[in-house]
């Protein structure tokens, strides 16, 4: 079993550098999605494999790991677990995963769209889910005052880079 902390990961081949890509990817996300108009693809891939929030609505947006684990029955795979915080007006650029995506929300609420569906709002113990290569067109916290939380759960490739902004 593979454990991921903001600081190391065990029983992986290269732990120092999955758990640097990590914590490097997310803050390197965060830092330059709020100062320049750059994609995650100019960002290095061994800087970026955790889905990222690049978010421009609120100093308060940011992105947690809290776990990444082989799947041991289906080789190749990989589930990577992250805490997406949106503070008051916060919101995500739109981008792509490179897996499937269930989506939990812990606090308050979250607009969501993907593709040309409709914007839908989710609420406290409701879930939403992304098949692999959806557009992810709004990714927001619904409130202008309260901050909002999901739990998003990532199954892709080992590897992949879980997240790309769209132009």
């Amino acid at each position: 079993m593979t454990s991921v902390s903001a600081f190391s990961v065990t029983s992986r081949p290269r732990p120092q550098a999955y758990a640097l890509a990590v914590v490097g990817g997310l803050a390197c996300a965060l830092a330059i999605g709020r100062a320049l108009p750059v994609t995650m693809d100019a960002i290095s891939a061994a800087m970026a494999p955790v889905c990222a929030s690049a978010a421009e609505g609120s100093p308060l947006d940011k992105v947690e790991p809290i776990g990444s684990y082989a799947l041991p029955n289906v080789a190749g795979k990989r589930v990577t677990i992250v805490r997406v915080t949106y503070g008051p007006g916060g919101f995500t650029r739109p981008h792509k995963h490179a897996g499937s995506v269930t989506a939990y929300i812990t606090k308050g609420e979250i607009r969501s769209q993907l593709g040309g569906g409709p914007v839908e709002t989710f609420k406290v113990g409701q879930s939403f889910f992304e098949p692999p290569g959806s557009t992810h067109v709004v990714s927001a916290n619904a409130s202008a005052t309260e901050p909002a939380e999901l739990i998003a759960v990532f199954v892709a490739d080992e590897g992949a880079q879980l997240t790309t902004f769209l132009e």
